[in-house]
């Protein structure tokens, strides 16, 4: 029968089957029962600051998407409002020219006297009246020429039927066919616009 050994006041006997109780390791504390252990401080850091990041940079491209969205809005209105501006100036000057031409061709009548006027005085007998009136007719032809109106070209040309208005035919002219023989009263233009053709006769 082996004998009890006795152990001095406070210390721990040591363990039935002979192994030493498990020492935790110098400078490592053991966890309360029951408490889990605390994550690591850096990582949740990083992995807040990247779920941030990738927040701002989600948030940064919707923005960047909406302002191109607004530019090309913009661009676009701004190139249809200036259409519009062009097509209202463009009316405008339409509208203008139209409105001198008008006011143009009822002056073209009395020109027209005036050149008859001055072809009905015989050659001996155009004394300073006659002189007077022809300053009066240059005067009349520079303020048309002024406005923009221009004599088109008549005799001796092709008959155009956009500028000419036949009136009669030159069985005898001496003249290649639809070559314009006589004219009859001027015809004249306005930029672009015929105010009046003029009347002429041609070969046939």
């Amino acid at each position: 029968m082996t004998p009890k050994r006795i152990h001095p006041k406070g210390e721990a006997p040591p363990a039935e089957d002979g192994r030493a109780e498990d020492a935790t390791p110098q400078g490592q504390e053991t966890a309360p029962a029951g408490q889990a252990s605390q994550p690591d401080t850096h990582s949740v850091g990083a992995a807040a600051v990247g779920a941030e990041a990738a927040g701002l940079a989600a948030l940064l491209e919707e923005a960047q998407n909406r302002a191109d969205e607004y530019l090309d809005s913009l661009q676009r209105e701004r190139a249809a409002f200036q259409n519009y501006r062009r097509r209202i100036e463009r009316e405008r000057a339409e509208q203008a020219l139209s409105v001198a031409g008008d006011l143009l061709l009822r002056l073209l009548p009395t020109l027209d006297d005036f050149y008859r006027a001055m072809d009905a005085v015989p050659a001996g007998e155009r004394d300073q009246w006659f002189a007077g009136v022809a300053l009066i007719l240059r005067k009349l032809e520079r303020f048309l020429a002024d406005e923009g109106v221009v004599e088109i070209e008549a005799l001796g040309q092709p008959f155009d039927p956009a500028f000419h208005e036949v009136i009669g035919m030159d069985a005898g002219a001496d003249a290649e066919s639809g070559t314009i023989t006589q004219v009859l009263q001027r015809g004249y233009s306005l930029g672009e616009r015929v105010l009046r053709p003029a009347l002429v006769r041609v070969a046939p």
